[in-house]
């Protein structure tokens, strides 16, 4: 689709959208509950439960990673799509807990999905990484560039808690969520994204070690400083002033008003903010999907493993429209308006099927390349030593 003079896309003479087409959900089967956190650490159910609003969180088991649990929510999404992971133009896994610090946990998953046309990148903006990939991936579609990116936040939270601090491990728990984002010329989808920083307050929520300012020691594990440091007070102000401010941005941008929004899709981080931001943008409690106190602070899956949610549970309905906002570590803050248009249709048993076996064959094209790779290094070594 040839572009206008303002590099808008159009087909039929209508805007190109970029809408929701699928979305899915993955959380470990593991649940720590607030009572069993009491024999962990100096609190209690009441304590946290004041204070946050959580009552439990699921932890990864010993054998899953970040790109285990992206993987599992990038199936379910494709099935909802009724999408082949060849159709895939981009991945885009936000992660603050990414496999490695390289290769990219989206590369991983592109593998493991037999992506072959995929391209694929890790996005790093803690709590409000899925909302940035989301913005990128709408604009994307909505210029031409891709016709289907694949949008996961995924996180192995529990790797990166201090479970002797109570301030901290009672906050935090693991999972994964994603969404495909496609091109329609039918009025909706993602109606605007804002994005902010503020690297002033990078230190207020951070974990010090592990990067290349401070390289792992045997003195910085000791010093537990690779596990996840935060001043609660500070973090609690800032966000409360960002949820409105990004929220109020995001609206206008999409030319709505607050009467017109159907359903906010918060960070899972606390309810207490959670509580203060409706309060300042004037919106009940009833509008403001909530499930931190099932899951706890995902992260980058917080926003949305609770979008994939509500969804189940019917509370989104074409026409509606979505108000997702987050805020986290960095500083940064996020806010998308969505209008929603897709209705979910149930996945066919057929098409399950074809995709369990695209991802067998996937799993044996890659141990294919790995070998044909191997075989090529040693039949051609290459001139440089060492290369």
């Amino acid at each position: 689709q040839p572009a206008n003079g303002n590099g808008i896309h159009k087909r039929n003479g209508r805007k190109r959208q970029a809408h929701i087409i699928g979305w899915g959900s993955y959380v470990p089967e593991k649940v720590l509950d607030n009572f069993e956190l009491e024999q962990m650490v100096d609190t209690s159910d009441e304590w946290i439960v004041e204070r946050t609003g959580i009552r439990q969180r699921r932890i990864a088991a010993d054998d899953q990673s970040t790109a285990d649990l992206a993987e599992e929510a990038a199936r379910k999404a494709l099935e909802v799509a009724d999408l082949d992971p060849s159709q895939l133009d981009l991945i885009i896994v936000a992660s603050a807990t990414p496999e490695y610090i390289f290769p990219a946990t989206a590369c991983i998953v592109q593998d493991r999905l037999g992506a072959k046309n995929s391209g694929a990148f890790d996005l790093s903006a803690a709590c409000s990484g899925w909302i940035y990939g989301l913005s990128l991936a709408s604009q994307a579609v909505a210029t031409g560039a891709v016709d289907h990116v694949l949008v996961i936040g995924a996180e192995t939270l529990s790797r990166f808690v201090d479970w002797e601090d109570r301030n901290t491990c009672v906050l935090f728990g693991d999972a994964a969520a994603a969404v495909v984002l496609g091109p329609s010329n039918q009025p909706g989808g993602v109606l605007s994204t804002v994005m902010g920083s503020d690297g002033s307050g990078a230190e207020t929520l951070i974990i010090p070690a592990g990067g290349a300012k401070m390289p792992a020691t045997l003195e910085t594990v000791e010093a537990g400083m690779h596990t996840a440091k935060m001043d609660g007070r500070k973090v609690f102000r800032f966000a409360t002033r960002v949820m409105k401010k990004a929220s109020l941005e995001a609206m206008e941008k999409a030319g709505l008003e607050i009467e017109d929004i159907s359903l906010v899709v918060p960070h899972q981080a606390n309810i207490r903010i959670i509580e203060v931001a409706a309060k300042l943008l004037k919106i009940d409690q009833e509008q403001i999907y909530v499930n931190l106190d099932r899951y706890g602070n995902t992260s980058s899956a917080s926003i949305p493993l609770a979008l994939c949610e509500a969804i189940e549970r019917d509370k989104v309905k074409p026409g509606d429209n979505l108000l997702l906002v987050g805020f986290g570590a960095g500083l940064t803050w996020a806010a998308a308006a969505v209008q929603w248009v897709t209705r979910p249709e149930p996945v066919s048993v057929w098409h399950r099927h074809r995709l369990s076996i695209f991802y067998l064959l996937a799993r044996i094209r890659s141990a294919l390349r790995r070998v044909w790779r191997a075989v090529e290094t040693f039949l051609f070594r290459p001139p440089a030593p060492g290369a």
